[in-house]
């Protein structure tokens, strides 16, 4: 094997490897913006958890970033939460699951 096929197989590996932390990422942070956004709407319990649940499902099934700002800010206006309240709470819930999963070991992340 020369030097160019192990340095193509180490960017191939770690392509790999950020985009199975992205895929973590999103899932987690979906979940943390479905429990926030499940507290905006009163929800406790199993309907939270529910709600959260749903949240992570449809975006794993091909939704946009967009498409679940949009449904989540759709759920959220009566509640008088603006759209850029959601986006905001959108970007931190990511850097909080992405802290989340640095901070695990690397066998479980």
């Amino acid at each position: 094997m020369t030097t160019f096929d192990k340095r193509e197989q180490g960017f191939e590996a770690k392509f790999a490897h950020d985009e199975e932390l992205m895929f973590k990422a999103t899932a987690r942070s979906n979940k943390l913006l479905g429990l926030w956004a499940a507290g905006q709407l009163e929800l406790t319990g199993d309907a939270a958890a529910s709600y959260a649940t749903a949240l992570v499902t449809a975006s794993l099934e091909n939704r946009s970033v967009d498409e679940t700002l949009r449904k989540v800010s759709n759920d959220l206006a009566g509640k008088g939460i603006l759209p850029e309240q959601v986006a905001q709470k959108m970007r931190e819930c990511l850097h909080q699951a992405l802290a989340q999963l640095e901070a695990l070991p690397s066998d479980q992340r």
